[in-house]
């Protein structure tokens, strides 16, 4: 047998400048990939010596433009093995290649016909689909998944009648890691005469896509999925479909005459292109996708799936915590709960410990729905994790899951109101614990506070909030709760300072100024901070209502 591959993720990383800056453990990948240095360079060269708009004008400068931004169009055709360049149409990103099949095909089906999706679609592959059954009276389809986290192939056969025009699928689950079985789906859908669109916003960073050996119709992705800017992406398709399909929107680039009298579209791509397009990006994504080619793929996912296999094992064997799903083949991500505990304090916990990875629905809430959940941890893998950066975190997690783990001394919520302490806080590190302290006692709330008729939108978390009163003095009182420890904490500090004020007291707290004398402004992350400020807001609506 001959040697493996060697893969050193370590030496491969030192080409991404960001996690040599930063002394992060990085697993927030399926959010949006680092960017390796030669991605950085290419944006520099372009706005540095080769910067004119393309297509337009007849000097060097707007023909050397050009001429790199459609080597990058065949660049991208390459990657993914479409038969032509001019079936790669630029975009913003998977969000907006997925939007403009939505109102382009879309609007070709008529009442009473069928888009089927699945529960593992990202909200990008769920809404526009919503938009369009608004607009033309169509029906939506859901394949559900199996208590693994795969689809159910069996229902999902049964689904695809005649009646069924669109099939629109995640080639990897975002939230899951599912890899689903696109090449057998696209077979299937094609024998009822349905077309197919992939949503490959997580699978082209993680393993070859071959559009033609798929077998779909449609393949959307986005650059900073796969180590290139954000803001661009590609929508390939079929050439004679997309030249069967009316523009999205309009502008210059997509036309070849234009008169008050009628219009005529420029072909496939540029008909889809209107406006000045992200030039200096998409060559970028062209450089990125050079880089990923020039790895030896094939250890690359060797050395990924080794993470993931150790990432499973040692949470599975840690008290408390638990791997959602087990799907027969799960690539870049991998999601965990701990037990009576929300996402966001998990979190919030491997932050302050110097660990990126991402809370909460991931964008995928019927998702969640279907598994009895408001939320997960996400890890997320790219060829730049190491195994040493992996056993770190473990390590973390294994010190919050542990009840005999050491617990630092600091001050004593119940003996000190939380206000001063925070005041009083050496730094980083006692604020938060002090927070998370706080949001681990009870509130001592309303038995029938967390009902819906009181949910608060605007935080990440579940928040619900009750008023009473004015009573006799004219003060408002308040009974408010959350399922994440981190924003129980802040409930608490605010209530400390808002509970039994007045209509008048209320409207003039400033809670960017409290933040900022207690040392949370730069502290708390925005979707911390958004969430308190909601509670806040709310809090101040309910005195604008009793104020005289």
């Amino acid at each position: 047998m001959p040697p493996q591959p060697v893969f050193d993720p370590v030496a491969l990383r030192r080409q991404f400048p960001l996690l040599n800056r930063h002394a992060l453990g990085y697993f927030d990948s399926a959010a949006t990939t680092q960017k390796p240095q030669v991605v950085l360079d290419a944006l520099t060269q372009f706005y540095g010596n080769d910067n004119a708009n393309v297509h337009r004008a007849a000097h060097r400068l707007s023909e050397q433009a050009t001429v790199a931004f459609e080597r990058a169009r065949s660049v991208v055709a390459r990657f993914i093995n479409a038969p032509r360049s001019d079936e790669i149409v630029w975009t913003r990103g998977t969000t907006e290649g997925i939007n403009l099949i939505a109102n382009t095909l879309g609007n070709q089906l008529q009442a009473g016909d069928q888009v089927l999706l699945t529960e593992l679609e990202h909200h990008a592959n769920i809404v526009p689909w919503q938009l369009l059954a608004e607009r033309r009276n169509i029906e939506i389809k859901v394949a559900p998944i199996t208590a693994d986290g795969d689809l159910d192939l069996e229902c999902l056969q049964q689904l695809l009648t005649p009646k069924v025009k669109l099939v629109a699928i995640t080639h990897v689950s975002n939230a899951l890691g599912t890899l689903n079985p696109v090449a057998d789906i696209c077979r299937w859908a094609h024998a009822v005469g349905a077309r197919v669109l992939v949503d490959g916003a997580q699978a082209v960073a993680h393993l070859p896509v071959d559009v033609q050996q798929l077998g779909c119709d449609f393949y959307a992705f986005s650059g900073h999925k796969v180590y290139g800017p954000t803001g661009i992406g590609v929508l390939w398709g079929r050439y004679q479909l997309l030249d069967s399909l009316p523009p999205w929107q309009g502008g210059g680039e997509m036309i070849e005459q234009v008169s008050f009298a009628g219009n005529r579209y420029q072909p496939p791509p540029l008909r889809f292109e209107a406006g000045t397009p992200a030039t200096a990006d998409a060559i970028a994504l062209a450089c990125a996708l050079e880089f990923v080619a020039s790895l030896d793929r094939t250890a690359v996912a060797r050395h990924e799936a080794g993470l993931m296999r150790r990432a499973t094992d040692a949470i599975n064997a840690m008290p408390r915590l638990r791997v959602i799903g087990n799907p027969r083949q799960r690539i870049g991500a991998l999601s965990f709960i701990a037990e009576d505990e929300h996402a966001l304090d998990l979190g919030s916990f491997l932050d302050q410990n110097g660990f990126a990875l991402r809370t909460g629905h991931h964008c995928c809430m019927p998702l969640m729905n279907a598994l009895g959940l408001s939320g997960t941890a996400r890890l997320s893998f790219a060829c730049y994790s190491t195994t040493d950066e992996l056993d770190r975190l473990l390590a973390a997690l294994a010190s919050y899951v542990d009840p005999r783990a050491a617990v630092p001394t600091q001050p004593t919520v119940s003996a000190t109101p939380l206000t001063d302490a925070l005041r009083t806080a050496s730094g980083r590190d006692q604020r938060h614990s002090l927070l998370m302290k706080a949001g681990a006692e009870p509130l001592n709330q309303d038995g029938d506070l967390r009902h819906e008729a009181n949910r608060l939108h605007g935080c990440t978390s579940q928040v619900w909030l009750r008023s009473y009163g004015p009573d006799g003095q004219g003060r408002l009182h308040f009974a408010i709760d959350s399922d994440a420890r981190i924003i129980r904490g802040l409930i608490r500090l605010l209530l400390e300072t808002l509970q039994d004020c007045t209509p008048a007291q209320l409207l003039q707290f400033d809670f960017e100024r409290h933040l900022n004398q207690l040392g949370l402004a730069a502290q708390l992350s925005s979707s911390r901070t958004s969430g308190a400020k909601a509670i806040v807001t709310a809090m101040q609506a309910a005195a604008k209502q009793h104020q005289t």
